[in-house]
């Protein structure tokens, strides 16, 4: 009893800061989640309907069904994830790659 540590409250104004940290920190992973998962769905259907051997109908159709799935992951994989610095890294730079790709393979004759 006489070493029980006694656990002081927060100061209001670390409380807000804190706070504050915890909600950009959830906007940004929301902004990810939400349009760079968009960013990187598109951007890999993209890639793989220009990369199918197939008629430009047919590959659109065959790229973007597994793209709602690659969409979903992705967003999940945003609030799955500890780091923010993971989460925004891997889907905005796996976008830029795939656009990279869509870009240097041009249009499909």
């Amino acid at each position: 009893m006489l070493m029980q540590r006694v656990e002081r409250p927060m100061m209001p104004a670390a409380r807000t800061r804190h706070i504050r940290v915890a909600a950009l920190a959830m906007v940004a992973r929301c902004f990810t989640a939400f349009f760079g998962g968009y960013a990187l769905a598109a951007l890999v259907a993209t890639l793989v309907a220009r990369l199918l051997p197939i008629a430009r109908v047919d590959a659109t159709v065959w790229a973007m069904i597994p793209g709602f799935l690659f969409y979903a992951v992705a967003g999940l994989w945003c609030f799955h994830e500890p780091r923010l610095a993971r989460v925004a890294g891997g889907v905005w730079g796996a976008a830029i790659l795939a656009g990279a790709a869509v870009w240097l393979l041009g249009v499909r004759p």
